[in-house]
């Protein structure tokens, strides 16, 4: 009987590791094969980007740099490193939709989100977003915490042709 149970163990065991994706993300909320089409472009997987571009926050409310120039269809992995004293956090956009986020976090502050064009940051701490940006225009990120937006905690994406 016990022999039974261990070889259906195993075999579930190694069931679930030969359906396994080999394309597995290296972020588990996100299945790249199968992310969503967005205005600004569609999740990737960081690790397999060519660049990477370091996004610094402070506490005087500004990313540095506060532009980045990118070509349509390049993969970019942002690391954006906080280097202030309070929580901050880079979320990918179109503007109208960074406005309406903003707006709906001064209403709720305490809402939680996760969503792969978004990372929440820590003092002291770097986070990370893997972008695919299969779109020309201007994009942009920004802090959505209250205040923040607000003050012109805001930056710019060029996607050029």
């Amino acid at each position: 009987m016990h022999r039974i149970i261990v070889v259906v163990i195993v075999s579930v065991l190694c069931g679930a590791a030969l359906a396994r994706d080999d394309n597995a993300s290296a972020d588990p909320r996100v299945d790249y094969a199968r992310a969503e089409q967005t205005a600004f472009g569609v999740a990737a997987d960081a690790k397999k980007a060519k660049r990477t571009v370091r996004i610094e926050m402070s506490d005087r409310l500004r990313f540095h740099p506060a532009t980045v120039t990118v070509k349509q269809g390049e993969t970019v992995r942002f690391v954006p490193v906080n280097k202030g004293k309070v929580m901050h956090e880079m979320v990918l956009g179109k503007l109208a939709d960074l406005k309406a986020h903003a707006e709906l976090m001064r209403k709720h502050p305490g809402m939680e989100h996760d969503e792969p064009h978004m990372t929440h940051v820590a003092p002291g701490r770097r986070g990370e977003i893997g972008w695919r940006f299969n779109r020309a225009g201007t994009f942009y990120f920004a802090c959505l915490l209250p205040g923040h937006f607000e003050a012109g905690m805001i930056g710019k994406v060029e996607v050029i042709e």
